[in-house]
């Protein structure tokens, strides 16, 4: 019997943005899943920020991906207390789904940073690690990857969006219909996220 294919991809989806559901789309067709679970960080330890809520995050991210088949948005991080770490959640997800193969998903400056994850050898030996690639990348600068950890690539088409744009012209009461999906814009308008820089 095949093994279920299951793609992971977390991230603080704060908020969610067009570059993550093409991101999610990718994934999904590149790599044959049977699922991919959206995960939503929990208690992200190395950001410099406060997130919102996860409750918000949680409910953004179902809005966001709603329309992709085979996506799962599962709240595992947001229901763990303290630091949310990817080895944790790779070891409960096996022990959930022993039998899959996992494939887990990180962009462009995750990859290159992967050489910091903690207990990343782990990580690598519990799932295929797959780093976005933009298919007109910047040329490769001294920021490229200095670990040796295997990865596989992941194609996606060239779009800049940040979650940090997004948050930014909300706070400046610039439209941000272009840089997520009209369910996303409609839910910071109506809890009036971001309007105030953070």
């Amino acid at each position: 019997m095949t093994p279920k294919r299951i793609g992971i991809l977390g991230g603080a989806f704060d908020p969610p943005h067009v570059a993550h559901v093409a991101m999610a789309k990718a994934a999904i067709e590149q790599y044959q899943l049977d699922e991919l679970r959206i995960i939503p960080t929990g208690d992200a330890w190395h950001k410099p920020r406060n997130l919102s809520p996860g409750a918000v995050r949680l409910e953004m991210a179902r809005l966001a991906f709603a329309d992709l088949q085979g996506v799962i948005v599962d709240d595992i991080e947001i229901k763990r207390q303290g630091p949310s770490f990817t080895f944790e959640t790779l070891r409960a997800l096996q022990s959930q789904f022993p039998k899959s193969q996992f494939f887990l998903f990180v962009g462009e400056d995750q990859g290159k940073a992967l050489g910091t994850w903690r207990e990343i050898e782990e990580i690598a030996q519990r799932a295929i690690i797959c780093v976005a690639e933009r298919e007109t990348p910047e040329p490769t600068g001294p920021d490229a990857p200095t670990h040796n950890i295997p990865t596989q690539t992941l194609k996606l088409p060239p779009l800049p969006h940040s979650a940090t744009e997004v948050r930014t012209r909300v706070a400046q009461g610039q439209p941000i219909n272009a840089l997520v999906p009209e369910a996303i814009a409609m839910y910071i308008d109506r809890h009036h996220l971001y309007q105030l820089a953070r």
